[in-house]
């Protein structure tokens, strides 16, 4: 099993949970698992085609998933992988 960790944006569809456990080799088949465990996220994570939405950005330990292997990136048991949604915002009068 591979721990997840959940940041506070997406905490709302993990019952407030801020880490949880995953089965998989790859991250791919963690991220399914996490998917399928809590399926109110999915569509946060995957877009219409199944795909992993851009913004979504994957570490396994310290390294982005997209310098490795993308979802075929090698999980080991007990790794750790982040989830960080990009995150945009700013204020009207902001510059």
């Amino acid at each position: 099993m591979a721990k997840i960790l959940i940041p506070t944006a997406l905490r709302a569809f993990t019952d407030g949970r801020s880490e949880a456990e995953a089965a998989g080799k790859t991250a791919g088949e963690v991220i399914a698992a996490f998917a399928a465990a809590y399926p109110d996220i999915a569509r946060h994570l995957y877009d219409e085609e199944g795909k992993l939405r851009a913004y979504v950005n994957v570490f396994v330990g310290d390294e982005n998933i997209r310098n490795f292997g993308g979802l075929d990136a090698p999980v080991k048991e007990g790794e750790t992988v982040t989830l960080v949604p990009a995150i945009a915002g700013g204020g009207r009068g902001i510059r």
